[in-house]
């Protein structure tokens, strides 16, 4: 399905910011520079951006910049990942993950006192699908175990993670950002989680507590 997409004169109408500001934002790295689409139209050459996405990200900076600078918004609004040393008890002290959670992670890793970013990332997609209800104790698990294996710290970061049922039998992927994927018939996504998204997701909550 093609995205939807929002011409920059409209955005800045919509969003009643400047266009000082707009580019202000992407110098910074606040607005992706892939956000940013040139394309042909009957007046000559106009920027557009997909609607969504770049809705979501202004009001993610308005909310945000109120308590951070531009610098540390960058840092928090990126899909990179970030060093990271976390406790079990200090994850379920800030109710990132339940002892459920930090349980399965344990009885896979051991007792590990400090926890880097990518597997404070892996309980915290867990975490997701177990209280959606989306993924059982063993999916969950199963889950668990690949993003352990394959830790999203660097190109996979910009995919998603897919849990999948089919008669009754469960599997999940890492499909990396982009890729087409097809799956036989009668193959149903119980679960879509995009990394980018819960990499965001998982910054903003620790630094509430920074």
């Amino acid at each position: 399905m093609t995205e939807e997409l929002i011409a920059k004169k409209d955005l800045l109408t919509l969003t009643a910011i400047s266009y000082g500001q707009l580019y202000r934002w992407k110098r910074k790295g606040l607005i992706p520079e892939a956000w940013f689409i040139r394309k042909s139209t009957f007046t000559g050459q106009e920027t557009f951006f997909p609607r969504e996405k770049v809705l979501a990200r202004i009001a993610q900076i308005r909310q945000l910049k109120e308590d951070a600078s531009l610098d540390e918004l960058a840092v928090l609004l990126s899909t990179s990942p970030v060093q990271l040393a976390m406790s079990g008890e200090a994850l379920l002290a800030r109710n990132i993950v339940s002892p459920t959670t930090l349980e399965l992670f344990q009885r896979r890793a051991g007792d590990v006192p400090v926890l880097t970013f990518a597997q404070v990332l892996a309980l915290y997609l867990v975490e997701a699908l177990l209280r959606s209800g989306d993924a059982s104790l063993d999916e969950g698990a199963m889950v668990l175990g690949l993003l352990l294996a394959h830790a999203p710290d660097g190109p996979e970061s910009a995919g998603t993670l897919l849990l999948l049922r089919k008669l009754g039998v469960s599997t999940c992927c890492l499909v990396a950002g982009g890729a087409e994927v097809h799956f036989e018939q009668g193959t149903k996504v119980v679960a879509e989680l995009a990394l980018p998204q819960a990499i965001q997701g998982l910054k903003l909550i620790l630094s509430e507590g920074a």
